[in-house]
């Protein structure tokens, strides 16, 4: 458990159970769209975290008490626009309640006197109004473009010291930065939305989970190539794994109109696959099936499984969206597994790390024209050299090669255009890094990892306000992609972007703190005049990596813009960090 300071938004939907009873049907729609659309894009833009979704409510986590007030009150204006569209019986208000408190976290979830205030707050306020306490005020008034009508001492229930509440009255539209304006991501046709959950591993061996797992995974990622489709990503997904499923309440959290579902189990060489699509504001089944075959039909399965979802829910294929959509599957099944076992290690120090390289390279021999395999241990090699502080280019070419070789075998797997787009960032031929990064978010425009990708190169072409940008829309793709170096890189670019604070705050979200995420760090204080604690962080570098050498370290960083070198090393000097 952890303790910390967090400024807290609680949502709710006004007068829930009438629309519900009204038209049940059409308030779930309308409000599964709202989320979609509106509300989790929204605080993710003003740098939110969803932690939960309840029913007709929703719990956010802020940082900043000054982003919590501006994301509530963008949403508020959003929905006021979206209900001026709607029929009456689709209108949907909320309440918003706002607290800046101390809360403990366990897991993604928070608890504490802070939560609870906030939701007491929000049934305070009107409909389609925002209602804050009184450490909310004293942080955000004379800052953000709006007014505060005093509500008094407000005895809360379960609260035993009246809280001072505020009502919010809006004023000018905020301006926002283009960082805090997510691209958009659809046309004004919304295609369907589907969600694969985990398939249930049936077999007697636990242990193989990460084949039911991974066939998952390759499911979603072919699925996400077709652009009349909006997948849900993984890591969201996968959060519903094992016991009793709710489908409707899975889609009304997830804001899908579709859930696949399925199971896997392995008798010797026979393979079991079942699967089914439900729509989830019935809970109605579309589609069942259940597949038996030879191991080696594995493949040949996961694409019968795709063609029927697709034309299932768009009413047709194309032949050549088919095609394209559909990898170049391994010609070895154990290799497909070397694979999926290296892709199921937790990547938190090296043993598993080498443990990885073995399998793809495994892979590999099983089977020489496996594209991903290459593709994947092209990945490893390039995390190596770029932890590498002795100036050692041999893992870069390797990778490099690696690399080539994944897209010469299969270009349309965006894990293989994703390390040729890497591997060319790092040798700065910046061209052809944006090419490949591009390719990849097109073969999988549902992928995070293809956004934030396109984040890194904008970094390194000195545009770090549109690298900001990549991130924010990969966390608007899938709101729950977290990856250990997602904040602390966030934190690289706000850097670059002179915005100091905002930096530290990204960078001081980071789980291990590596020296890098400290080196970055030490800049920030140095250059906000803070030598104390920019002194402190460059002996966490130097006490982590004892041959820090800052020239080398920011040549690694891969700046095209001169500028940027040398921001980087006049903060990392000024923090008495060795040349």
């Amino acid at each position: 458990m952890e303790r910390r300071l967090a400024a807290l938004l609680m949502a709710d939907v006004v007068g829930y159970s009438r629309l519900m009873e009204e038209d049940e049907s059409g308030t779930l729609a309308a409000l599964t769209e709202r989320r979609a659309s509106i509300l989790v894009p929204t605080v993710i833009a003003h740098g939110g975290r969803v932690v939960k979704l309840m029913g007709d409510g929703m719990l956010i986590e802020f940082g900043s008490a000054i982003n919590a007030v501006a994301a509530a009150v963008d949403v508020q204006r959003k929905m006021a626009a979206a209900n001026a569209l709607a029929l009456g019986k689709q209108r949907i208000d909320l309440r918003i309640g706002i607290n800046l408190g101390d809360v403990i976290g366990q897991g993604t979830d928070v608890f504490g006197e802070g939560v609870n205030i906030a939701a007491r707050l929000e049934a305070l306020a009107d409909p389609g109004g925002i209602c804050v306490s009184g450490k909310i005020h004293d942080e955000v008034r004379n800052k953000v473009a709006c007014q505060f009508e005093d509500m008094g001492e407000q005895k809360l229930k379960n609260i035993s010291t009246p809280v001072r509440a505020f009502r919010l009255m809006d004023a000018d539209p905020p301006q926002s930065s283009p960082a805090q304006q997510p691209r958009t991501l659809r046309s004004s046709h919304t295609p369907p939305s589907l969600a694969v959950l985990p398939f249930t591993n049936m077999s007697s061996d636990l242990e193989q989970r990460y084949f039911s797992d991974g066939l998952t995974e390759d499911i979603i990622t072919e699925l996400a190539r077709f652009r009349d489709l909006h997948v849900i990503a993984r890591n969201s997904s996968f959060r519903y794994r094992g016991g009793d499923i709710d489908i409707v309440r899975v889609g009304r959290e997830l804001g899908v109109q579709y859930i696949l579902e399925g199971s896997v189990r392995r008798l010797g060489d026979r393979i079991r696959i079942t699967a089914q699509l439900v729509e989830t504001s019935s809970g109605n089944h579309l589609w069942a099936e259940r597949f038996d075959r030879n191991q080696d039909e594995i493949f040949a399965v996961q694409d019968q499984v795709i063609r029927t979802i697709v034309g299932t829910l768009i009413g047709r294929l194309k032949a050549v969206g088919v095609e394209r959509a559909l990898r170049k599957p391994p010609a070895s099944l154990e290799a497909y597994e070397c694979v999926l076992r290296a892709d199921a290690l937790p990547f938190d120090n090296l043993e598993p790390e080498t443990e990885a390289v073995k399998l793809y390279e495994r892979a590999i021999e099983l089977d020489p024209h496996y594209g991903r395999a290459y593709g994947l241990l092209a990945n490893l090699y390039l995390n190596r050299w770029s932890r590498d502080l002795e100036g050692d280019d041999e893992k870069l070419s390797e990778a490099f090669e690696l690399s080539r070789t994944a897209v010469a075998l299969d270009p349309t797997d965006p894990i293989c255009q994703l390390a040729l787009g890497w591997a060319h960032l790092y040798r700065q031929s910046f061209d052809l890094s944006g090419h490949h990064f591009r390719k990849a978010h097109e073969l999988a425009p549902n992928k995070p990892v293809a956004l934030t990708g396109l984040g890194f190169l904008h970094h390194a072409l000195g545009k770090p306000a549109e690298a900001i940008g990549f991130f924010i829309e990969a966390r608007v793709v899938d709101p729950y992609f977290e990856p250990t170096w997602y904040w602390p890189q966030l934190g690289c670019f706000y850097f670059s972007d002179h915005k100091f604070d905002e930096a530290i705050a990204n960078l001081s979200r980071s789980p291990q703190m590596p020296y890098w995420v400290e080196a970055y760090r030490s800049a920030c204080y140095a250059l906000m005049g803070k030598p104390e604690l920019a002194r402190e962080c460059a002996s966490n570098v130097l006490r982590k990596a004892p041959n820090f050498s800052s020239i080398r370290f920011v040549a690694k960083e891969g700046f095209q813009s001169q500028t940027d070198e040398q921001l980087l090393l006049e903060g990392l000097s000024k923090a008495g960090l060795p040349e």
